[in-house]
């Protein structure tokens, strides 16, 4: 792979204006930038532990076009895809409260939207994190975190957090496992999927549940959740939506130790450096299992 091949494909399927930009390098992905007559338009070169993402965009813009960038081109066989702008992101606009809760909301029906693709998911790569296989990654996630006695003290009470969740009446889905407004567009949308994984649907509430409550409390924080849950009412009392969304974004510390310890072993694999706030990123996320606080 070259540069001069990255950018012969842009060129190859969109009339180019400019200069080709590298706008971010990082071992799991580089991303592009061309400009055209009609706008910008961004490819993603993505490494191989997450190239599952490149396929991925085609099942999402299949099943629920309207949430997501549809691709202009995608190339499987190298894990590349080339998407239109989205526009400025949440995060970048400063969008308040009430735009960040209706993202919430919408994903939760995109979570519904693609239940029917859980398998096609998984066999294009995308980590299987659903409730039953979640004490075994439990176990990779201790390794990865170089061993915490007081964590592994927790297995019993993990492993019951798995089996409760497992019993629920909701079907696994996508979560996007990064789902912060930086990773949100108007409509509302969502990109930059490489994090993802299938797992009990409100484990997708960590991170966007996490960064309302940091920024504007418990109060906005409730009503979100809430709001959230309002697209599962059908699925089970509030009461009991509410216990299982907190055992879900429980367990979701542990995904996200195994997203922090992929991209460290991505690093290492092609000899690149490690960011030091990158190599005790797996260990301090695992280590929140101990806190209290479900979101903390």
């Amino acid at each position: 792979m070259t540069d001069t091949e990255a950018v012969a494909w842009i060129d190859a399927h969109v009339e180019r204006t400019g200069e080709v930009e590298e706008m971010r390098v990082r071992p799991w992905a580089t991303v592009l930038r061309a400009p055209t007559a009609a706008g910008p338009v961004w490819m993603k070169l993505a490494a191989q532990r997450t190239a599952f993402e490149v396929p991925l965009y085609r099942v999402l813009a299949r099943a629920a076009p309207e949430r997501v960038l549809t691709p202009i081109a995608v190339d499987v066989e190298r894990a590349w895809v080339l998407l239109p702008d989205g526009g400025l992101s949440l995060g970048e606009r400063g969008a308040g409260l009430d735009a960040v809760v209706e993202a919430v909301v919408s994903y939760g029906r995109l979570q519904r939207e693609l239940e029917p693709a859980v398998e096609e998911m998984l066999a294009l790569g995308v980590p299987d994190m659903r409730p039953p296989v979640m004490p075994e990654r439990f176990h990779e996630a201790l390794a990865a975190a170089g061993g915490n006695a007081e964590v592994a003290a927790m297995e019993p009470e993990v492993t019951a957090w798995c089996e409760r969740l497992a019993a629920s009446p909701l079907p696994p889905s996508l979560d996007h496992n990064d789902l912060h407004p930086w990773n949100m567009l108007d409509g509302p949308r969502y990109y930059d999927w490489g994090d993802s994984v299938i797992a009990h649907p409100f484990a997708a509430m960590l991170v966007p549940l996490g960064y309302l409550q940091y920024r504007f409390g418990d109060e906005p924080l409730e009503r979100a959740r809430d709001a959230y849950l309002g697209v599962f009412a059908d699925r089970g009392p509030h009461a009991e939506l509410v216990e299982t969304l907190e055992l879900a974004c429980r367990v979701a510390k542990i995904a996200r130790t195994l997203t922090w310890d992929r991209a460290i072993r991505t690093a290492r694999e092609q000899g690149e450096a490690i960011d030091p706030d990158w190599a005790t990123a797996p260990a301090e996320t695992l280590e929140r299992l101990l806190r209290p606080g479900y979101l903390d």
